[in-house]
């Protein structure tokens, strides 16, 4: 009999979830995706907020925006030049490697944009800030083709402030992420998460790896520190952060 694995295993080796192959609107647990060139809604009075890793997927957008209450966040499919999504240098609560932007010339990396309204986005800071793990900030001047919906040239983010793990300083672009022309190397987070346990604790199943990160925040907060020995930091001109 194969042993059943745990859902804390489960939740972390599965990010960054299922990303939709085109854009979306999500509302009350579903998603429902727009071909190019159908009507999208009006965002005029919404922020763009673009989603790196899970924030992407309608499972993680699920867990945040429970119920009907919420109005329903257009999700635009983009393509953005010159950067691409690698590992963060820390560890989440749920035990899962996070995703942060790198500044990649040459790389062109596909994610998605949410439409957040003034109640979202509260709730979305609510979700990213508390642990400093990340900082609210804005992108300019950048080269976004978008798939539906308005056209842009900036967008608002989550910039890890943990940095990018970078052994050897080179990043880890995350597979489950499409770009072209990346040149360094990429893995999923089974491989990321085996490459950790493999370095910092060979002895410990992955399962156990995983499930110890998070159930002791001591184990995570030294293994976050491990990671943090490799680190670049994030480095873009047009990058500013923004009042919250």
């Amino acid at each position: 009999m194969t042993p059943t694995r745990s859902s804390t295993f489960e939740r972390a080796i599965a990010y960054p979830y299922r990303i939709p192959a085109k854009s979306y609107i999500y509302h009350d647990g579903a998603s429902d995706e727009l071909a190019a060139g159908s009507a999208f809604p009006d965002v005029g009075r919404l922020t763009p907020v673009l989603a790196v890793g899970s924030n992407q997927s309608p499972e993680q957008l699920a867990r945040k925006f429970p119920g009907a209450d919420w109005a329903p966040i257009p999700v635009a499919r983009v393509t953005i030049a010159n950067f691409d999504t690698v590992y963060s240098a820390h560890i989440t609560t749920y035990g899962s490697i996070a995703a942060t932007l790198h500044h990649a010339p040459g790389t062109t990396v596909t994610l998605f944009v949410n439409w957040l309204d003034h109640d979202q986005l509260a709730r979305m800071h609510e979700t990213e800030l508390p642990n400093e793990n990340y900082e609210f900030g804005c992108l300019n001047d950048l080269q976004i083709k978008a798939e539906v919906g308005p056209s842009l040239d900036q967008v608002y983010l989550y910039h890890g402030q943990r940095g990018i793990f970078a052994p050897d300083d080179n990043s880890i672009s995350l597979t489950e992420v499409p770009a072209s022309g990346r040149t360094g190397q990429h893995m999923t987070q089974h491989e990321i998460q085996g490459h950790l346990r493999d370095r910092m604790a060979p002895e410990k199943s992955l399962e156990d790896f995983i499930n110890d990160s998070v159930s002791d925040p001591a184990i995570r907060q030294s293994r976050t520190a491990d990671m943090a020995q490799d680190r670049l930091v994030f480095s873009y001109p047009g990058y500013v952060p923004s009042a919250l």
